[in-house]
């Protein structure tokens, strides 16, 4: 990576000996003359240090000009390594400096060697000290995160299949993704998936609960803050967005954002830049955005509780990831899969499921998805009687019970008790909603109605 170097000196012969010196190392120098000049360079681009002088056209010997830059500058970028140039009462005003907030001084007429090792070690500290903010972060998050770490890809189901081969593909390309679904299908899996798969995989995956986000902290979470920008900002804190820098950027639970709060999310996609609490530089944002939800944004966006320009931005493509009991085929994958995982984490085997267990964990209509199979599984482990877990382990006798006492007898039942028993099945598997259970029944709405009222089923 190229170095950048920020020079400010009202001596154009100054600035033209320093810029011969520097690019003859090989870093990327840009010069000014004044000090509202250097406070607008450091505002627009991003430097590895700025390099300044302490006098300038209002004097030429107090360097009271340069110890308000210095302090400017810390306002504008605190992590921006500063070093001075003194030409005139040496070593007082070098401490005074230093005390304002600079990194380390150099006096007039300077020495070219002790000049480059100067700078080039505040350059690989400010370096270590940024990759150190970013490595304490990124721990954080991970031991937030290990307590319920993703399972492995299964889709032995057409259904699943068909949706991995479609993230597979949009994985190529670097286009905003929104996963929505039921909870606990497996939505953050899929993100990483997709970041995998990417060409940004050499890079953060960074994933943030929008739900777990108070309103009061968004901006410092997402975007970061200065020290000293608010009361207990004792130490500069990196976003996420910082830490998701040429990687990609999860946003889980993103129907949950505060009203209030969606407006600055959307200026940051729509800009691809942001300014941390506190301070006024703007930072670059080169992140790939794949969010998930569980909510109905349509209607969110109908009750007006979430802004319709921000889901544009968000799902330039929206795959639906199915719920559970649409994927059968990959119940049992699962199921296996979590018995050895559970199996190795606690030291305990098992040989797998017996007959009715198997037929259960078949039928059953998982409403918390492949999160609720694993946490049965884990649970099946420990409270096991042999070596096959039984319908009992897993705590399905009740439902197996129900169904068995539910079966329906087609040989002797009437043409109406077949209809009504038809019709409750389909209510049932299709959670009551009319579009889906109608057409599946291949009824039109009013004749669905009319059976619904004829059988006195509650009309949704």
């Amino acid at each position: 990576m190229k170095h950048s170097i920020v020079i400010a000196d009202d001596d154009t012969h100054v600035i033209a000996a320093l810029k011969l010196l520097l690019r003859s190392e090989g870093y990327d120098i840009q010069a000014v003359t004044s000090p509202q000049g250097l406070l607008d360079a450091i505002k627009q681009r991003e430097f590895s240090l700025a390099l300044i002088d302490m006098n300038y056209q209002q004097d030429t010997t107090s360097g009271f000009e340069g110890l308000a830059l210095i302090k400017a500058v810390k306002a504008v970028d605190n992590s921006l390594p500063v070093v001075v140039m003194t030409g005139y009462a040496g070593v007082d005003i070098a401490v005074q400096a230093m005390l304002q907030g600079a990194d380390d001084f150099v006096q007039k007429p300077w020495d070219n060697d002790r000049l480059l090792r100067v700078l080039l070690t505040q350059i690989r500290l400010a370096e270590s000290e940024k990759k150190g903010g970013q490595l304490i972060e990124q721990n954080n998050l991970l031991m937030q995160e290990v307590s319920s770490a993703n399972s492995a890809i299964i889709a032995e189901s057409a259904e699943m299949s068909l949706v991995m081969s479609q993230l597979e593909k949009l994985a190529a390309s670097d286009m905003n993704i929104l996963l929505t679904g039921d909870n606990g299908t497996g939505k953050s899996m899929l993100a990483e998936h997709v970041h995998a798969y990417s060409s940004r995989n050499q890079c953060a995956f960074i994933a943030v609960n929008m739900g777990a986000i108070s309103e009061s902290l968004f901006e410092t979470e997402m975007f970061g803050h200065v020290k000293g920008a608010f009361t207990d900002a004792k130490s500069t804190r990196i976003g996420r967005f910082e830490l998701a820098q040429s990687g990609t950027l999860f946003l889980d639970e993103i129907g949950n954002i505060p009203l209030s709060q969606q407006g600055k999310l959307l200026r940051v996609l729509e800009s691809h830049s942001f300014e941390k609490v506190g301070s006024s530089k703007t930072q670059q944002a080169n992140v790939r955005i794949i969010s998930a939800t569980n909510a109905p944004l349509d209607e969110l966006i109908t009750e007006g509780r979430f802004r319709q320009d921000l889901l544009y931005r968000l799902n330039t493509v929206e795959i639906r990831v199915p719920a559970l009991k649409e994927r059968v085929a990959d119940i049992m994958p699962l199921a296996h899969y979590f018995l050895i995982k559970f199996g190795k984490k606690y030291h305990l085997e098992s040989l797998g499921f017996d007959e009715k267990a198997t037929a259960a964990l078949m039928s059953y209509h998982w409403p918390g998805n492949i999160r609720e199979l694993s946490h049965m599984v884990e649970r099946a482990i420990f409270l096991r009687q042999a070596e096959l877990i039984s319908i009992e382990d897993l705590g399905l006798a009740d439902h197996v019970s129900s169904n068995t006492a539910c079966q329906f007898d087609f040989e002797s039942a009437t043409l109406d008790e077949i209809e009504k028993h038809i019709i409750s099945q389909r209510l049932h598997k299709h959670d009551h909603k009319p579009q889906e259970t109608s057409t599946s029944l291949g009824l039109s709405r009013s004749s669905y109605y009319r059976r619904l009222e004829k059988y006195h089923f509650k009309v949704v």
